[in-house]
Order: structure tokens, then sequence, then C-alpha cells
């Protein structure tokens, strides 16, 4: 480590770090300890089942406060609460209020206040996924896998020829993605790419090709969007 410019550059000298910084192992504990400590003093309490989500009750009001490293997005049932708790949060570090959210880590947030419906679209990243693995131009289907197939481990490459083909097919970063879109806005898919997970150790082309097919009734279904609304 080198020393800042202005300071004893003496390499027999040892230098003890006082605030964590970017780039550094420990900056995300840190920046989640801090966090974490200033909400609680606020009247937050810690979601356990998601460490990165926040509740406050006020009465019969309730606020929702998640967060993605220094990403937040405040929701609750009384809109002078949660410009409250705005306040209150700026007061403690200086914030960038974007107003209604309508994009979240490339899910798109649509809401329709006449019918109180809010609508989720990954269809953007999907395109962006395809592209990427390079199957913008593939066919689309109306089906995750071939109905009835059974996959398994014997399928995986029996050589070291094999073996090195399929590593150019970026198998891992294809699984992560539609991992993300499973998580996300398609549960549709959840139960095949599961599926074709259990062979991340040692994918063979058969495998390769149920993902393939998965990119295909992705690129048929881009449009669909996940719904949530009140009767």
């Amino acid at each position: 480590m080198q020393s800042p410019p202005g300071y004893d550059s003496d390499p027999r000298t040892v230098k003890r770090l006082q605030k964590s910084l970017y780039g550094l192992k420990q900056a995300g504990c840190k920046w989640y300890d801090t966090l974490m400590h200033m909400l609680t003093k606020l009247g937050f309490f810690i979601i356990y089942t998601d460490p990165g989500a926040f509740y406050a009750c006020m009465g019969k009001n309730i606020l929702i406060l998640a967060v993605h490293v220094n990403d937040c997005i405040l929701t609750g049932n009384s809109s002078k609460l949660i410009m409250h708790y705005k306040r209150k949060l700026n007061n403690c570090h200086a914030l960038t209020d974007l107003g209604l959210v309508h994009w979240l880590l490339d899910v798109q947030i649509i809401r329709n206040h006449a019918v109180r419906t809010i609508f989720l679209s990954q269809r953007s990243f999907i395109n962006t996924i395809l592209s990427c693995f390079s199957m913008a131009d593939i066919k689309p289907y109306g089906s995750l896998m071939i109905p009835g197939a059974i996959y398994m481990k014997k399928e995986s490459p029996s050589s070291p020829e094999e073996a090195a083909c399929m590593q150019c097919t970026l198998y891992h970063q294809a699984i992560g993605s539609l991992m993300y879109l499973a998580i996300a806005t398609c549960p549709d898919i959840a139960f095949t790419v599961s599926m074709v997970s259990r062979f991340l150790n040692d994918p063979g082309d058969t495998h390769w090709e149920v993902v393939k097919c998965i990119f295909r009734y992705l690129k048929s279904t881009r449009d669909l969007q996940l719904t949530y609304g009140s009767e």
C-alpha cells in the first residue's frame, strides 16, 4: 500500500486506516453497520428473512424500506409519514429524492392508479441477456423444455475436448441471469432453471440446449408482466 501524497513514504512504517473506503473487503460490512444503526435509531426494525429490508410501525401506519447498496425504496400507507421520514433520513445522510420509482435493478415498475394495480416487467433485461448470449435472433418457443424429458449427470462431457467446448458457452453466466429473472418477475421458469442449475459443476451440450430453450421461451413471453392488484 502506498502512502497518500504528503505523507511519510517510509516503507518501514505502518498505516492505520481510520475510515472505510470503497474497494476494501470490509467496506460493504461497514456501510451496512452504519445504515443499520442509523435506521434503528429512527425506529426501524430489520426484517430478519431479508437483512436488506426494514420496517417501522407508527400506530396504524407502517413504513417499509428496501435497501440495495445505497439505493433505497421507501413505501407505506401514509404519504405524510413517508415525507417525514425522508426528511429524517436526509438529515442523517444527504439523499437524492428521485420521486416515484419506475426502475429498480433492471425491473420496470408501472402503476395504474385507476384500478390500483402495479405491473413489474423485465422486458428490457431479457432483451439485454438475449443479446449478451448471442440469442437475439433465436426463434421464440412456447415451452420451457421437452415434456417428460429427464436430464442426468451422465450427459455431462465425457472427454476434455467436450469440456473445453462447453467452457465457451458461458453456461454459468446464463444460469445466473436466468435465476435473477426467476426470482424477480418470471416465476414460471423457476423449476426449469433449478433443474439445469444442478449441472453447473459439469454442464453438457444437452443441458445447454435446455438453457437455450429457456431463452427461446423468454423471447416469446418477454411482454408478459407480473401483476399485483386488489379486487
